[in-house]
């Protein structure tokens, strides 16, 4: 069998094993489920599934990692205004948009709920890439202090987790994304220039 056949054959079951895994923490919580539930989800026997993942944790790490991935992806596709401070709209729309969509990933992606779960260094580079694409937003609005961005980083995952712990599926608190980007932005970088309009002394 072809070497890109086989890698194609591995990708497509890796896949497999992440949307039930998926499924599963969206049914029963990321720790309500086992291997052999996985296993029977996928119909997969378990010296098979080992074979991705040998533990519980490094299948969270799988879904760490596609969870991020999906996250870029999204930052990626996400069309940029030319004004910086409407830039800073849009990624906080999306990033509080993202967490808030799926309350499993939100848990594992960013409050770490899972138990003895600590990511591998090649997923934690996938978090630092989407942190780092957040940082470079604000950058360009004028907001550099390394304790207003944590200020922005606190802002923008509480509103998700209020999103998905107080009204799952709603969108209550993402309505106030703009209003809470337009009163931090102020504080903390700079605001949009004025509109200068011309006018006739008397």
């Amino acid at each position: 069998m072809p070497a890109t056949t086989r890698a194609q054959r591995r990708e497509e079951t890796v896949r497999r094993i992440l949307d039930s895994a998926w499924e599963l923490s969206r049914d029963h919580g990321l720790t309500g489920w086992t291997l052999r539930d996985l296993g029977a989800a996928v119909g997969m026997r378990a010296p098979s599934l080992y074979v991705y993942a040998g533990s519980k944790n490094a299948l969270w790490d799988l879904m760490f990692a596609d969870g991020y991935r999906a996250l870029l992806a999204g930052i990626e596709t996400t069309a940029r205004p030319d004004d910086p401070l409407e830039v800073v709209r849009v990624a906080a729309r999306t990033f509080v948009a993202f967490a808030a969509e799926d309350a499993s990933r939100f848990q594992l992606l960013f409050q770490f709920t899972a138990p003895g779960f600590e990511p591998s260094a090649e997923s934690m580079e996938l978090a630092g890439a989407a942190l780092d694409a957040l940082v470079g937003v604000l950058r360009d609005a004028g907001v550099r202090d390394p304790s207003d961005i944590d200020l922005w980083t606190a802002l923008l995952t509480g509103l998700a987790s209020e999103q998905v712990s107080n009204d799952p599926g709603g969108d209550r608190w993402l309505r106030l994304v703009d209003r809470a980007v337009d009163r931090l932005l102020p504080a903390t970088g700079r605001t949009r220039p004025a509109t200068r309009r011309t006018t006739s002394r008397r």
